[in-house]
């Protein structure tokens, strides 16, 4: 079948986008494609709010079919934190009939250059962009975010990171020419010349194992990173959350075939209740590429079993702030109160240790002791959530019974500062939704470090007493050398005390924060411009989104020959 989309109309379409990605990259200014806000959808064949839902609505009992070879069985039973039962369908694959397919249009693909993948992944992502609002309730039925974050985060901001994807891939191809004439002189004979040609080759199937907390916004970086390299990509999803790249993979299916490649390029592999087959596909010799995220454990794991796979990991955390002194101390308080609200926690960049100095810190407001700023913090979080219609919109459902177990433990760990209360949801009665718990330790004590050098992972945070901020600075170190940290603030006025903050931050690899009192927030990253995590500390082995995050995604393969004319 000839393509509809031919490569002339492709890159007329998107090589503008393409350009003015790779200029973000360069500067790190904002910008995105993407709107964030939901009135910006209804023209231009995207689905404005009412058709997303009712789109979405038509998914539910429905049986997905993708069209894929080495369909055995169809399988399903996600469940919404919101207390719907989805009833989606989606084929469960022969793995050993559905991998030889998906090697088998990688030729064409790698031949059709780095422009030409590049235009039909951002083709994809316009599909997927168009269709935002139906993605929104996906991505909030199977996380448990509120609307607007899954809208958001689930959305432009995840094709924000899906397009970033695409323009560092496009980079790294490129750097290396197609042809080269070389001529070497000989003095009185005659030069040697050969004429040598450069293809970017792929790995060969990437595998991108997905979360149940963020299944786009984390899923799509591996995705197209992969894809645009010119690699074939099996997209394994959380078991509790295989709707938002399900429609994923559909979309991306009828874009390649639409431009002439083959289908079986992107596929699904859903799994029955039980069946753990991330461990089956990760040791696979076609599989050569692993994208993860997710536990500590299996990612330690993967990074040692997987060893025919180049293997890229976003793990656990203990994620620190680090309180010294603040010259606004109502926007510090208020800050972290929604950092720590936001999605009940359930964010890899979410706060959980904040170091504060036993004898208190200096303020704008004069000096605050430590029970002090503790039990101000308490009051900004209740403030904040004390309206249960806004709670709900910041916290959105907690994901799993094992956030929901943790966050009921924590109370016994120590002085319980803010007690964790329960909050209705009128439109989903169903739906477990819990505000923070902060709990006072002691950094001194051997009992309390145990449980603030361990992640706990949700809407939990300790305040730990610290001796001084020197103290808190040589603490800040050490989490981050042992647990590793997707994100670390701090709150200074001392110049010594911010150099001595940065310069752990800089030895260790993790990404600082500063003094933030505004409308930015240490657990929120922009496409584009921020990065998140470092690949430098163990909390993840790779960065979104940097040259070393694609370019090993495939190598560079030459082919020499003498020049014409030589003999």
């Amino acid at each position: 079948m000839a393509a509809e989309l031919t490569a002339h109309e492709l890159i007329a379409k998107h090589r503008p986008t393409l350009d003015q990605a790779l200029e973000a990259i360069r500067t790190r200014a904002y910008w995105s494609p993407h709107p964030e806000h939901p009135k910006a959808y209804g023209e231009n064949g995207s689905l404005d709010m009412a058709a997303g839902k009712a789109a979405f609505d038509a998914l539910l009992g429905s049986r997905l079919d993708l069209g894929q070879p080495g369909t055995d069985d169809w399988v399903g039973g996600e469940t919404s934190p919101y207390g719907i039962e989805l009833g989606v369908n989606y084929p469960h694959a022969d793995l050993d009939e559905l991998l030889p397919a998906m090697k088998a249009g990688q030729r064409a693909w790698r031949d059709a250059g780095a422009e030409m993948r590049a235009v039909v992944c951002l083709e994809i992502l316009k599909r997927i962009s168009d269709r935002t609002h139906e993605f929104a309730h996906a991505v909030m039925h199977t996380s448990g975010q509120a609307f607007m974050m899954a809208f958001q985060a689930g959305g432009p901001h995840a094709q924000d990171r899906g397009l970033e994807a695409v323009a560092y891939a496009y980079v790294e191809q490129v750097r290396t020419p197609d042809t080269a004439e070389w001529t070497k002189p000989q003095g009185k004979r005659d030069p040697l010349a050969l004429t040598k040609q450069f293809t970017p080759v792929p790995r060969g199937v990437a595998l991108v194992i997905g979360c149940n907390t963020f299944p786009t916004w984390n899923g799509y970086p591996g995705l197209f990173a992969s894809l645009a390299t010119g690699n074939a990509v099996l997209v394994k999803p959380h078991p509790r959350a295989v709707l938002p790249l399900a429609l994923t993979v559909q979309v991306a299916r009828e874009v390649l075939v639409e431009a002439g490649f083959d289908a079986n390029l992107v596929a699904l592999a859903a799994e029955r209740p039980g069946e753990g087959i991330a461990k089956t596909l990760a040791t696979r010799p076609e599989i050569r590429i692993i994208d993860y995220t997710g536990s500590t454990s299996f990612g330690d794991w993967l990074e040692a079993n997987a060893r025919q796979a180049q293997v890229y990991t976003e793990k656990a955390g203990v994620n620190t702030v680090l309180v010294d002194s603040t010259a606004n101390y109502k926007g510090m308080l208020s800050n972290l109160a929604f950092s720590l609200s936001l999605y009940s926690g359930q964010m890899c960049t979410t706060p959980q240790n904040l170091l504060i100095p036993r004898d208190g810190i200096r303020t704008d407001e004069g000096p605050k002791t430590f029970d002090e700023v503790v039990a101000d913090l308490a009051r900004a979080v209740d403030g904040l959530l004390g309206d249960d219609a806004r709670a709900n919109a910041l916290l959105g459902a907690i994901v799993n019974p094992d956030v929901k177990a943790r966050l009921e433990a924590a109370a016994g760990l120590g002085e319980v500062a803010l007690a964790s209360r329960e909050i209705a949801n009128p439109e989903f009665p169903d739906a477990v939704v819990r505000t923070p718990v902060i709990v006072k330790l002691d950094g001194a004590k051997p009992d309390d470090e145990a449980a603030y050098m361990s992640e706990c992972f949700g809407p939990v945070s300790f305040a730990v007493a610290v001796d001084s901020s020197a103290e808190a600075v040589e603490l800040l170190r050490r989490t981050i050398r042992e647990k590793g940290a997707m994100t670390v603030g701090a709150y200074t006025t001392d110049a010594e005390v911010e150099d001595a903050i940065q310069e752990v931050c800089l030895e260790e690899s993790a990404q600082l924060s500063l003094n933030l009192t505004g409308g930015v927030y240490v657990n929120q990253t922009a496409a584009f411009s921020d990065f998140h995590g470092s690949g430098g500390n163990p909390a993840a082995n790779a960065a979104l989104c940097d040259g070393a995050f694609v370019a090993n995604r495939f190598r560079v393969v030459e082919v020499r020959r003498e020049a014409q004319g030589q003999a």
